[in-house]
């Protein structure tokens, strides 16, 4: 039968390695690969990372995504068709009807606690002989619960990569003076850092408020609604270090690999659920220096009780590898979901997860 497994490995200890390592096997057994992935950036990444680590080796690898044209997406479909294009890197693109594979034998599904239920069935249905990879840091309560259930067979990456320091998480109310103190400490070290503020109509008002508080540092904003081209020149200035503070929606949620940047301050984050926390913390740090992560509250208004759980949570699960645990925690705050239907969390706190297998 084929291969229908979860990879649970903390953020940054090495997922993506294993799949470049899975497509690899597939492409040199004569088979063609489908790397999905949640956004254009990630796409953008991987197509980097994958390329070059198979440069050489005669692999042809496409990507899929809004930031090509139309033109270019439409000579890509054709290649797959033809069995051209070995391996092809793409965000919800990749499942929709016109593209057609030659000879599908494998999918890697990354980040899959940001796809909706159909996208990922439609893909399996694909073909039934397909093998799946799914690479998560923080399964969703409904395939935490299939893996639990034995449905799908799991793997955990356990290990961190050597020399990695766990995040220092820090809880405070929102403040101008703690943020200056963050952003000019990170500048200290030559780094960067991410504010995270997901309302795209006031982030301008944030960066502004930035430039005013930390005058010494360069502020750029980036976020979904922008021109794609002028989003992809966003991240690579950030990338190159023309600037010192991205100012950014949740769209760096995902797989985002910036050694620099080793600062996150999360803004309202009593409004994130704990994957979203853990993912956004899990962009910094991803070598070897110590990286913070500053959950901001605001100070004029209380936090509901199951944010105040989320928040505890993130706070204490903040060692290497805490993924899976914070995963169960969030089972336990939200629910399991529904196996056979779509929900993708539901009820359990009533009666805590184990009684609710039994149930």
């Amino acid at each position: 039968r084929p291969m229908d497994r979860l990879i649970c490995g903390d953020v940054g200890f090495g997922k993506t390695e294993l799949a470049m390592r899975a497509a690899f096997k597939a492409v040199m057994a004569g088979k063609q690969v489908a790397v999905l992935v949640p956004t254009t950036i990630l796409a953008q990444q991987h197509f980097r990372t994958f390329s070059e680590r198979m440069a050489d080796y005669p692999i042809r690898v496409e990507v899929l995504s809004r930031f090509r044209t139309p033109k270019e997406q439409k000579e890509t479909v054709e290649r797959l068709r033809e069995g051209a294009a070995d391996i092809v890197i793409g965000t919800h693109r990749l499942v929709q009807s016109d593209v057609q594979f030659h000879d599908l034998g494998m999918v890697i599904i990354d980040e899959e606690q940001r796809f909706g239920v159909e996208h990922k069935e439609r893909l399996k249905r694909l073909r039934a002989t397909v093998d799946v990879l799914t690479l998560t840091a923080t399964p969703i309560p409904r395939t935490l619960h299939m893996a639990l259930l034995g449905i799908r067979d799991v793997s955990s990456l356990t290990t961190p990569p050597q020399d990695r320091l766990s995040i220092q998480t820090r809880l405070c109310r929102f403040d101008p003076n703690t943020i200056r103190q963050a952003i000019l400490r990170e500048l200290s070290r030559e780094g960067q850092v991410f504010l995270v503020h997901n309302r795209v109509h006031d982030i301008q008002t944030v960066a502004d408020m930035l430039r005013e508080v930390v005058p010494e540092a360069r502020v750029g904003v980036a976020h979904g609604q922008m021109p794609e081209r002028l989003l992809e020149q966003r991240m690579l200035d950030f990338v190159e270090q023309k600037m010192d503070v991205l100012v950014s929606t949740t769209i760096i949620e995902s797989g985002l690999d910036i050694p620099n940047a080793n600062t996150i301050i999360i803004n309202n984050a009593d409004h994130f659920g704990l994957a979203d926390m853990h993912q956004l913390r899990g962009r910094v740090g991803r070598y070897k220096n110590r990286a913070y992560a500053y959950l901001l509250v605001p100070r004029d208004r209380p936090v509901t009780p199951d944010a105040e759980k989320r928040l505890k949570a993130i706070e204490e699960y903040s060692d290497l590898g805490a993924g899976f645990k914070i995963a169960m925690r969030d089972l336990e705050i939200r629910g399991a979901g529904n196996i056979l239907g779509p929900e993708q969390h539901g009820h359990i706190a009533a009666v805590g997860y184990d009684m609710y297998c039994r149930l």
